[in-house]
Order: C-alpha cells, then structure tokens, then sequence
C-alpha cells in the first residue's frame, strides 16, 4: 500500500521542483500538495490500523508521515500566503529522520537499496531547508533542479517497480542506485549554473 502514495509523492516531488524553478505558479502546485499530503496521511493511517502490532509495518508507515505532513504544510502555507521558514526548519527534521530511517533500512530492514533513497531524501530535505529556512535563495535553483530529478529515480520507479512485484534489493543494486544519484545530482548542478553571459561584439565603424 505504501508503493500507491509512493508514486504520487514522485508527481508532487516533480512539481514542487518546478516551482522552485518558477516554471509551475506557486498557487497550482500548493493543490497537488495538499491531494498527496492528505494521501500520504492516510495511506499510514490504514497501514498502522491493520499492521496489529506488527513492528516492521508499523515502521513502514511511521515514516510515510514524514511526507504527508511535509505536503499538507507547502499546500496550506503557500495558499494561505505563510512565511517559509516553518516549512525550512520542519525540512531540517525530516532530512534528520532519514538519516535514522536509511540507517533502520541498511540495519533491520535488510534493504540496502532504500538505505540509499533515504539517504538521497535526506540530502533533498537539507537542501529544503537550506533555501527555506536560512533563506539560501542562491541554492534554489540546483534544489529545484535536484527535486526534479530525483523525484523519478527515488519515488516512481521504485514504486512501480514494487507494484509490479520487480523491486529488488542487494548491496551490488544498491551501489547502482547510488551513482546513479550522484550523477543525476552533478547533472542537478550543472544545469542550476547561471549561465555565462555572452559578449557581445563591438560595433566597427570605418
């Protein structure tokens, strides 16, 4: 159940990171914010009711939460025409909770492979609150350019992947997963570079 809202957090992942770039008015975006926050709470809110006491699914969903609110908190501050600092600093806590829910990945839950999602969703979330909660406007356009990119490899593909029962994990996949991060990442980079300005000739007059 968890892969469904998954796949939806790809598409809003994707349209926040166009806002962010100013291709997407803020206004359009905050609806798909609030359709996938309110989904992503209550497809954990079901998981936890019928997990009865079991703790890997009750694991699987606490985490879930992390993004619901994350969407729910964009969609209403940025309807309501709130300041963007909240939404930077409860960034900061999410990118810290996936620090601890990679960690659980790689420990418990023996899957290496959203060991390095989480991890990329850490490095996102700090860069959210990097731009959002210390004002870091110069970082806005690689972290739109990183969310874009990302939303696809760390949300959509594993979610179908997983839907269609050809998710697997291993440390050698996962190693793959995460160069292919790090690349798109670099990519993130050099497409958010300002581009040069080109000279332009002087005019020769006889």
């Amino acid at each position: 159940m968890g892969s469904v809202g998954l796949l939806y957090v790809g598409a809003v992942l994707f349209v926040n990171g166009l806002m962010l770039l100013g291709t997407v008015p803020v206004r359009s975006a905050s609806v798909l914010n609030l359709f996938v926050g309110a989904l992503q709470c209550v497809v954990p809110t079901v998981m936890l009711i019928q997990a009865q006491g079991d703790s890997s699914a009750v694991l699987a969903a606490s985490g879930l939460y992390l993004f619901g609110f994350t969407y729910l908190y964009v969609g209403i501050s940025n309807l309501a025409g709130f300041e963007p600092e909240g939404i930077g600093w409860f960034s900061l806590f999410v990118a810290c909770a996936a620090l601890v829910y990679s960690f659980l990945s790689f420990t418990v839950s023996n899957d290496p492979v959203f060991g390095v999602i989480w991890l990329a969703w850490a490095a996102l979330w700090t860069l959210f609150f990097l731009v959002l909660g210390l004002g870091r406007e110069n970082l806005g356009r690689f972290t739109g350019w990183a969310a874009v990119l990302l939303s696809q490899p760390t949300c959509t593909v594993p979610a179908f992947l997983i839907l269609t029962d050809n998710f697997h994990t291993a440390p050698a996949v996962a190693v793959g997963w995460a160069g292919a991060l790090l690349v798109l990442l670099g990519l993130a980079k050099i497409l958010a570079a300002p581009k040069a300005a080109v000279p332009q000739s002087r005019p020769v007059f006889n």
